[in-house]
């Protein structure tokens, strides 16, 4: 998984993430809110040791934790086919790339804790 983080005068701070794990940088730079990611890397901590999953449901994205892996998904996916129907007429579809990605904890919680190092470097 290869990221970046970037702090931006304008827009502030943003994580940007390969084509395959762009979701999750979406997530951390527009969905987490950055006085809970240290209470998030707790509770993911201990999550580890049990058979619970935890889901966070955001504006946009969904993101469902399990003792081993994080998985990132948009809402558009979950959208009824009627939904999407109603655009068919003007050959539009919903385009499922970039809408889902998942990761281990073994890459995900050392990047989380370096975005809490980032964000709170301010």
């Amino acid at each position: 998984m290869e990221y970046q983080f970037i702090r931006d005068p304008l827009s502030g701070f943003r994580a940007r993430f390969n084509d395959e794990h762009a979701l999750i940088g979406r997530w951390l730079s527009e969905e987490l809110d950055h006085n809970s990611v240290r209470a998030l890397i707790s509770q993911l901590e201990v999550l580890s040791f049990q058979k619970e999953e935890l889901i966070l449901t955001g504006k946009e994205i969904r993101a469902t934790f399990t003792p081993q892996e994080a998985l990132f998904e948009s809402h558009a996916l979950f959208h009824e086919s009627e939904d999407v129907m109603q655009y068919q007429e003007d050959a539009l579809a919903l385009d499922e790339s970039g809408m889902m990605a998942i990761c281990g904890y073994e890459d995900f919680m050392p990047m989380l804790k370096e975005w809490a190092e980032f964000i709170r470097a301010k």
